[in-house]
């Protein structure tokens, strides 16, 4: 499997009744495609998979493929439990995605033996290329990485811990092992802040969580780093970094503003369900501010 561009994770709508919005998925997915990120990985974290029932989860990933009408890989998030994270694979294949982003066991955590055998229980029992993610109660050695990435079904790591010196080892050894065309892609909340150092360590591809409310910010942000534009370091400047100092008042608010930001731009989202919460007023107004930086900077060197 492979993908070019941003990785594209869209948001759930929820009604003002609190009810999954389709339509509302379908308008934001068909939204961020104009702007072609290199995949769609719909009920994920930042889909708030935590959130979502099993009818609504399947409803989602159905959704996310029909909008992408195949222009992209979609991937669907599956895990929790063992019996969890299996529903939710099945689900996921029998809805047409192309594969699963497997999140951590909730809760517990076990030996690294204990996490080979997690993704070793979803991948047999679902047919479907599964990209694992490391973060929380999934952290990996790199044997560990080395010994998940042999295994049949699994495409490739995601990592949200952000130890680079981890990580670094992690891909040497998967090369060692599994030899080319494994993905591995940055996973952190704002990861454009950190794109420079993993791409240095051989981790080109990442996430943005941006992308779902401000998609010409963080395109532009991707060409400019790739083209080695001013550009980049102006938009880490005053987009990205202010939107990690906001983000990081609150739990939640890696979700919570990205959907506040939605809401700025007139896309009908919904608020979080909990435990996570919504920005304040006046929180709003600061990431209104940081938006409006944003776009302007691209304005201005799209005026030329």
């Amino acid at each position: 499997m492979e993908f070019d561009g941003i990785l594209f994770f869209p948001l759930t709508p929820f009604d003002g009744d609190g009810r999954l919005d389709a339509a509302a998925l379908e308008q934001h997915v068909s939204s961020g495609l104009r702007h072609r990120p290199g995949g769609v990985f719909a009920a994920c974290g930042t889909g708030e998979i935590h959130a979502l029932s099993a009818a609504e989860h399947a409803q989602a990933v159905r959704t996310a493929v029909q909008a992408s009408g195949g222009a992209v890989p979609v991937i669907a998030g599956a895990g929790g439990s063992v019996g969890t994270a299996v529903e939710q694979a099945a689900a996921a294949r029998e809805q047409g995605a192309d594969g699963i982003l497997l999140l951590p066991p909730y809760l517990v955590s076990g030996p690294q033996r204990g996490l080979v055998d997690y993704v070793r229980a979803v991948t047999t029992a679902v047919d479907i290329p599964a990209i694992v993610y490391q973060r929380s109660t999934m952290v990996l050695t790199p044997a560990t990485a080395a010994e998940i990435a042999v295994l049949p079904g699994v495409v490739g790591i995601k990592d949200g811990v952000g130890d680079l010196d981890r990580m670094a080892r992690i891909v040497a050894e998967v090369a060692k092992r599994r030899g080319d065309g494994f993905t591995f892609f940055n996973g952190l909340p704002t990861a454009e802040v950190t794109v420079p150092a993993y791409a240095a360590i051989g981790v080109p591809l990442y996430s943005s969580a941006a992308f779902a409310f401000a998609p010409e910010v963080a395109t532009a942000f991707y060409r400019a780093f790739h083209a080695g534009d001013p550009l980049a370091e102006r938009l880490l400047e005053v987009f990205y970094r202010p939107l990690v100092a906001l983000r990081d008042r609150a739990p939640g608010y890696a979700v919570s503003l990205i959907k506040a930001g939605a809401r700025l731009r007139g896309a009908a989202v919904g608020t979080v369900r909990p435990p996570f919460t919504d920005p304040t007023e006046a929180e709003t107004a600061e990431l209104a501010a940081i938006l409006e930086a944003g776009l302007a900077a691209v304005k201005e060197v799209e005026a030329g």
